[in-house]
């Protein structure tokens, strides 16, 4: 799969984009890295997880919006305009995973819920809810060691607000993507780009 993108990219034939995309390679091992080095970190920051979502969602989706405005010839404005849009569309629809992690069952997520958690990947609505239910940091510490901890750490993530407070997040980011596109003008095309921020948030409300 590498050897086959390898090739794609040389085809493109515009070095801007093809050093946009390596970039997304090289972020996407970034992300893989940081996510290794923070597993059962309780102290990890919210802007450690941003930053870890950005090289692991964000980047891909910004990247592509921005080769698309590179194709399409417009502005060196508009371009970057447009990979903050992806940045921040890419944010806000991994906070949304993340909250469906906890609101969804496993038959709706094709995997056990929480299990991120689980295995000690800390998202938003867990750093959230660490900074007011100290009980989740102990039990987080301890792996899960004792038995139903992991279900305890759930009811704590629902009891924190954490949820909550990603929602606000998750919406935080899709605002912003929708100001990014104020660059554009009204069209079909932006109505499109402002209904897939729209439809990402649909999916936790």
């Amino acid at each position: 799969m590498f050897a086959q993108s390898s090739w794609f990219l040389a085809n493109l034939e515009n070095i801007e984009v093809i050093k946009l995309i390596s970039q997304v390679i090289k972020d996407f091992a970034s992300g893989e890295i940081k996510q290794a080095s923070t597993l059962f970190d309780c102290d990890i920051t919210l802007d450690d997880y941003l930053l870890k979502s950005y090289y692991k969602t964000a980047s891909l989706i910004a990247a592509s919006t921005k080769s698309a405005s590179i194709f399409s010839g417009v502005s060196t404005t508009i371009c970057e305009k447009m990979y903050a849009y992806g940045r921040n569309l890419g944010l806000s629809f991994q906070v949304v995973d993340d909250i469906l992690d906890f609101t969804q069952s496993a038959e709706q997520l094709g995997k056990p819920a929480a299990s991120d958690l689980a295995k000690g990947n800390l998202t938003a609505p867990v750093i959230f809810a660490l900074q007011s239910e100290p009980e989740l940091r102990e039990i987080i510490d301890s792996e899960f060691s004792d038995t139903d901890s992991l279900a305890t750490a759930i009811e704590l993530v629902h009891r924190s607000g954490g949820i909550r407070r990603a929602h606000e997040l998750a919406r935080e980011k899709g605002d912003l993507a929708i100001q990014n596109l104020q660059c554009l003008p009204r069209s079909d095309f932006r109505s499109a780009l402002e209904k897939m921020v729209e439809y990402n948030l649909e999916r936790i409300e």
